[in-house]
C-alpha cells in the first residue's frame, strides 16, 4: 500500500455538521467491506448541516461510500488536516485502474498475448494484470448512435435528435452513458453521401 503520514485532528459531530461539500476530510479506508488500517481522502456526500442525527455519509476519492458516527469511540471517525493534530496514515492513489475492452481483428490468441506482453513491457511486469478476461466474437460492423429526449413527443420525426457519435462499434455502446434526460438510439450505420452538385 502506498501511504503517507498526514497531521490531522478528529472532528466532533458538531464540527462535521459545519462542513460543506468542498471540505477535504479523511475517513476509514475500507474497500468493498475490507477495512484497512489507515485513512482515505474523502468529501461529504451532502453538506453537514443536512444530516439530522444518525451517521454522516462520505465518499472517498476511490469511490467508496462510508457512513460514520463521528462521536462513536469504536469507529475511526472523521478527520481534517490540522498542523496542531496528530499523525495518521493516509492511503494515496498509486495509479489508475483501466477497464479495457479491446477489439482485436481476427481475434487470434497470439494477438491478445502480444498486446498483453507489450503492456507489461511498457508499464512493468508486476503492474499490468488481467483480472478477468472475456473473449467475445464481435462483428466488424459500425452503427450510428444518437441521443434523443427520454420522454420525447411522438411523431416528431426525429427532429430532437442530437448526433452523439458516428461510426461507432456496437460493443462500445454498452460502455457509454447517455446525458441526463436523454436515451440512446442505435441504428445501422449509413454512409453520409454528399450530393452537392459539382462543376
Amino acid at each position: 500500500m502506498n501511504t503517507e503520514k498526514v497531521t490531522a485532528r478528529r472532528l466532533t459531530a458538531a464540527e462535521v455538521s459545519e462542513l460543506g461539500l468542498q471540505d477535504a476530510i479523511f475517513v476509514s479506508a475500507q474497500m468493498d467491506g475490507l477495512p484497512l488500517d489507515c485513512y482515505a481522502p474523502a468529501f461529504l456526500t451532502e453538506p453537514g448541516k443536512n444530516f439530522e442525527g444518525g451517521s454522516f455519509a462520505a465518499r472517498t476519492v476511490f469511490g467508496e461510500e462510508i457512513h460514520v458516527l463521528p462521536d462513536n469511540p469504536e469507529e475511526d471517525g472523521i478527520w481534517i488536516a490540522d498542523k496542531a493534530g496528530e499523525e495518521i496514515e493516509v492511503l494515496q492513489s498509486a495509479g489508475v485502474l483501466l477497464n479495457l475492452a479491446l477489439f482485436v481483428p481476427g481475434g487470434k490468441k497470439e494477438s491478445l498475448e502480444a498486446l498483453y506482453d507489450a503492456a507489461r513491457e511498457a508499464f512493468g511486469a508486476g503492474i499490468v494484470q488481467r483480472w478477468s478476461e472475456e473473449t467475445v466474437a464481435v462483428p466488424d460492423v459500425k452503427v450510428d448512435l444518437y441521443e434523443e429526449p427520454a420522454r420525447g413527443r411522438k411523431n416528431t420525426n426525429g427532429q430532437n435528435r442530437d448526433r452523439r457519435a458516428l461510426d461507432i462499434y456496437p460493443t462500445r455502446v454498452r460502455f457509454l452513458e447517455p446525458s441526463d434526460g436523454w436515451k440512446f438510439v442505435v441504428e445501422p450505420h449509413k454512409e453520409v453521401v454528399d450530393e452537392t452538385p459539382t462543376i
